[in-house]
């Protein structure tokens, strides 16, 4: 894979290709952003050009264009290694620490695919929709077996470690010490959503590399050229998607799920409205019925939602980015999100999606947010 495949991020590429040039490649870094930026589509595409390399001190070719293995071009290469959180399949023992060899087929088709993809899409690939994957302290102790191999082709070992915010304590604290002492010519690339949830002593030893949304103009070369869209509709998707490739992915697919999300939206407040008590008590047993990780991103949904909503009483259009549906919802609901209550909205919301990710009772919690917006609602 090469950077002629990551969408925009040309200032993130030229500062990677800078510090290589300039002999100060860090032996651990972290890519931190927005979902849907391509911080993994960049992190492969470094990965494969370090890999292309024989060594430290040999020539930089174009990394534009660089000509790649057939070991790279099918991301096969025995110095590329991949960490990602897994899950505990029931055929699996008791004390069996799942690690991300158990799943290398699943990754491999996933990649291969594309490398901008969702947590929603691997849980899918691995089989295991309302669970919880993690990175487990089994996928430390075998990244030091394989890293204390020497180069099979004499030149870098490369990480990459999708979302390692994801790792329980004991995994943290063993990946801590390979970073401390690192085995020689081996490079870390962690692809980080959460870089808060991380470790002090991890963050610091890493050299963090902000990467931006992806810039329009980008999004909608991309658009024409990889969907065959009209450039008029790649804009109207690339200012929707607002610098996020998965969300202009999502516009392009019809029944997509967030048309499925403002249906809930929409019935969670005319119900809260209504003050119908049995019918809130129905729609949050539906919204327990998904996945976590789907409940997690319909909160994240009606934090989104709520926060458009406010700023359509402005009425500037450049301040919302509604789909057409969304728009003709707010046109009459708008005004009951405010600064009165907006703020207590958005902390509701954040509070929840942490307790969902600590497997709180879905039922408890989505009854609640539902009794909650009864209130809130009245504060105008």
């Amino acid at each position: 894979m090469t950077f002629s495949e990551v969408i925009g991020q040309k200032e993130a590429q030229e500062r990677l290709m800078q510090m290589v040039e300039e002999g100060r490649l860090p032996h651990a870094m972290m890519l931190c952003g927005p979902m849907g930026a391509g911080k993994m589509a960049l992190a492969i595409a470094f990965g494969c050009y370090l890999l292309s390399r024989k060594s430290e001190s040999s020539e930089s070719s174009d990394y534009s264009d660089y000509s790649e293995s057939p070991m790279l071009r099918k991301l096969e290469h025995p110095d590329l290694h991949f960490t990602y959180p897994t899950i505990k399949l029931p055929s699996m023992s008791a004390d069996h620490k799942p690690v991300s060899d158990d799943f290398a087929k699943e990754w491999h088709e996933l990649i291969m695919d594309g490398p901008y993809f969702t947590m929603d899409q691997w849980m899918q690939a691995m089989g295991g929709e309302n669970q919880q994957a993690i990175i487990t302290a089994g996928e430390s102790d075998d990244l030091v077996r394989k890293l204390s191999l020497k180069s099979s082709q004499g030149g870098y070992k490369v990480s990459i470690i999708w979302l390692p915010e994801r790792m329980n304590i004991e995994c943290a604290n063993k990946l801590l010490k390979l970073i401390e002492e690192p085995p020689q010519q081996t490079v870390f690339i962690m692809v980080c959503e959460e870089p808060d949830k991380l470790l002090e002593t991890i963050r610091s030893r890493v050299q963090r590399i902000d990467i931006k949304k992806i810039d329009d103009e980008s999004m909608i070369q991309a658009l024409v050229e990889k969907r065959g869209i009209g450039e008029e509709d790649a804009r109207r998707i690339s200012r929707l998607a607002n610098g996020n490739w998965l969300s202009a992915l999502e516009e392009l697919q019809i029944g997509s799920e967030n048309e499925m999300f403002l249906d809930m939206y929409i019935s969670l407040m005319r119900l809260a409205y209504q003050r119908r008590i049995k019918d809130l008590r129905k729609w949050s047993e539906a919204m327990a019925g998904y996945g976590r990780e789907k409940q997690k991103r319909w909160l994240t949904y009606f934090l989104k939602m709520s926060r458009e909503n406010f700023m359509y009483n402005f009425h500037q259009e450049e301040l919302t980015y509604m789909t057409q549906k969304e728009e003709d919802f707010a046109k009459n609901f708008a005004r009951f999100i405010n600064e009165n209550n907006i703020l207590a909205i958005s902390e509701l919301a954040n509070r929840d999606i942490r307790d969902i990710g600590q497997n709180a009772n879905a039922k408890i919690v989505f009854f609640d947010l539902a009794l909650q917006m009864i209130v809130l609602l009245l504060q105008k």
